[in-house]
């Protein structure tokens, strides 16, 4: 069947942690090491609280400093200096960007209650046709019933959809629902499989 859709993640993919020195020294203040204040801010359960929209993501910043102990007046320093090594990919978004017209392009991502907000600011909402935002529908990858609302919302058979995202879990989960998955490890390869099986 011809791909008709193509959806995307977002963090991993098209914004990527690409310094980590910015989170190194954040963990370095607090007496942590990266990869525990990495686990607080994504894998704590108030991160996946946050993910699900059972809490905001401000709630979910609030229970970090809580456990930082710092009040709440420096939680958008903190925040700051956490995502300060995070890049967009400009020539990702520049491809995605060159779809638009020629398929249905989307976004599926584990996120926050301020994703949609971030991408309009960043002015990459309207590289998508349809966005689904875990916080917003309930449910995170690699959850089936989150690859099955992004279908329905692009109105594509899974066979006629792909997905690129950096999680192997993630793309196993899409492929079992007969979508074809993408693991992203480097931008150029994953543009090049794309267009290989986009025959373009």
């Amino acid at each position: 069947m011809k791909i008709g859709a193509i959806f995307f993640d977002f963090g991993g993919v098209i914004q990527r942690t690409e310094y980590q020195s910015p989170r190194q020294h954040l963990a370095e203040r607090f007496g942590m090491d990266y990869d525990d204040i990495d686990k607080l801010v994504f894998a704590s359960e108030s991160a996946r609280r946050a993910s699900l929209g059972e809490i905001t993501e401000d709630a979910h910043w609030s229970n970090v400093l809580t456990r930082l102990k710092r009040p709440t007046a420096e939680m958008q320093t903190i925040r700051d200096e956490f995502f300060g090594g995070d890049v967009i990919d400009i020539d990702l978004v520049h491809f995605i960007g060159s779809m638009r017209g020629k398929f249905h392009t989307g976004l599926i991502s584990n996120a926050w209650s301020g994703m949609r907000a971030f991408l309009e600011k960043e002015k990459l909402i309207d590289l998508f046709d349809t966005v689904v935002i875990s916080a917003e529908v309930g449910v995170m990858k690699p959850e089936a019933r989150i690859y099955s609302i992004a279908l329905e919302q692009a109105g594509v058979k899974a066979e006629a959809a792909v997905f690129v995202d950096d999680v192997q879990a993630n793309v196993d989960a899409c492929q079992a629902l007969g979508m074809k998955g993408i693991l992203f490890n480097d931008p150029l390869g994953a543009m090049n499989q794309l267009k290989t099986l986009l025959k373009l």
